[in-house]
């Protein structure tokens, strides 16, 4: 058995997507461990392209298992049009493999994250961080397994919704559930999926002889505990979560592949310190397409940051880079990358994880020439710029940048 964790090393949006389906071919299973469908992964298969929320990037391959986590939290109106989007599209589902264990995300938790919204700390008003707290709160939490209990499954929403209903009083907000609704709903979602719910711990370790992809939503810097608390997402992004999310033994884990885009982008509020709020971040956001796949947000733009890699480089033990958008930093004279900050008169290497500093970094530059290549050039005839480039980041990072990605197309990458 091989086991390979992707990993996003920014704030998400790295291309893991694209990543992850092209890797998809040398391996059997292909894991979601962690997140809801606040995140996005878009992947372009020929002149379609497909906006995936929950599903597994390695859809496309009709033989490859695609497994959904114990550690993902499911809203079930999301994967049903997702299994409806991409059937109708002439793609197989028959290995497709959801765990028991997997939280559901329920109305409530959607009317919560609207008021809490409020808090400006970035929320999707998807329902994520209610369904966690409510994971970790035990009492108020379903699961995919209580879908075959129906009658206990009833009561138990009777009881959640009388509850949430006093809760979202204390915010003075009024609002009465249908129960009758979502246990219908649920019944609904559950004939959708009854066959293939399984204990993914069991499928994955009893897979003797096979190769295995995990595949993180979101970016390390939206980690729970190791992102920009509390301008982050309510799961754990890291590659240990992947063995949590799983069931996999962590010791299971051979390679974990970096994902970081070739400039810095990151959605919502937060601090940013390389952030570009003038002419040269508009063109990393016009030349990048750089608007969410969820929620449709333009991205904040910066240069590329390399405190920020090699903090998550180092928590995730990174063995290898994928490097993405190398193509969006074509037609600049100039390419900024920072390799310190200032804070309180000190420059440091170390990423702050205090917010308080963090907020008052300021970047430490290099400057490095710019380059504008043709598509072809990237496959193999690298300008010197170029290769100044990835080799300056590497040489800070310690770490090979074994991928190269300068498109959305499969054939838009290059392998070291």
């Amino acid at each position: 058995m091989t086991v390979d964790a992707v990993i996003g090393l920014q704030w998400g949006d790295e291309a893991k997507g694209k990543l992850v389906d092209l890797l998809a071919k040398d391996y059997d299973y292909i894991v979601r461990f962690n997140g809801g469908d606040n995140a996005g992964h878009t992947i372009k298969v020929g002149d379609k392209k497909f906006g995936l929320h929950l599903i597994p990037s390695g859809i496309f391959y009709p033989d490859k298992a695609k497994v959904i986590g114990n550690g993902v939290v499911i809203n079930p109106e999301t994967l049903m049009n997702e299994i409806k989007e991409v059937e109708e599209a002439g793609y197989s589902l028959e290995n497709l493999f959801i765990s028991g264990s997997a939280h559901l995300i329920m109305p409530w938790h959607k009317v919560m994250d609207g008021i809490e919204a409020e808090k400006k700390i970035g929320t999707t008003k998807r329902g994520i961080g209610p369904a966690y707290a409510d994971k970790a709160s035990r009492v108020t939490a379903i699961r995919v397994y209580d879908l075959q209990y129906e009658d206990k499954l009833k009561k138990k929403i009777e009881f959640i919704a009388g509850v949430k209903e006093k809760v979202i009083g204390a915010y003075g907000v009024e609002h009465k559930f249908n129960v009758d609704e979502i246990h219908s709903n649920l019944m609904e979602f559950k004939e959708k999926i009854k066959n293939r719910i399984v204990s993914t711990s069991f499928l994955l370790n009893e897979a003797e002889g096979k190769n295995i992809l995990l595949e993180g939503a979101q970016g390390t810097l939206l980690d729970v505990d190791h992102g920009t608390y509390p301008y982050l997402t309510s799961s754990n992004i890291v590659v240990g979560n992947a063995a949590t999310g799983t069931g996999l033994p962590p010791k299971k884990i051979e390679k974990v592949i970096g994902v970081a885009k070739a400039y810095t982008t990151r959605v919502g509020t937060g601090p940013f310190p390389t952030e570009l709020e003038d002419k040269d971040g508009e063109k990393l956001r016009g030349q990048g397409h750089e608007f969410g796949t969820t929620t449709g947000r333009p991205r904040r733009c910066g240069w590329l940051d390399l405190v920020i890699l090699r903090y998550t480089a180092m928590i995730n033990g990174v063995d290898e880079i994928a490097l993405t958008k190398i193509d969006v930093l074509n037609g600049f004279d100039e390419l900024k990358v920072c390799i310190a900050y200032e804070v309180d008169g000190k420059e440091t290497k170390q990423f702050p994880q205090d917010l308080e500093k963090l907020e008052k970094a300021k970047p430490v530059y290099k400057t490095l020439k710019g380059f504008d290549m043709k598509e072809e050039d990237w496959k193999g005839n690298l300008s010197s710029e170029a290769k100044e480039y990835l080799e300056f980041v590497e040489k800070e990072l310690g770490v090979k940048v074994s991928i190269l990605s300068f498109g959305p197309e499969r054939d838009q990458t290059v392998m070291f």
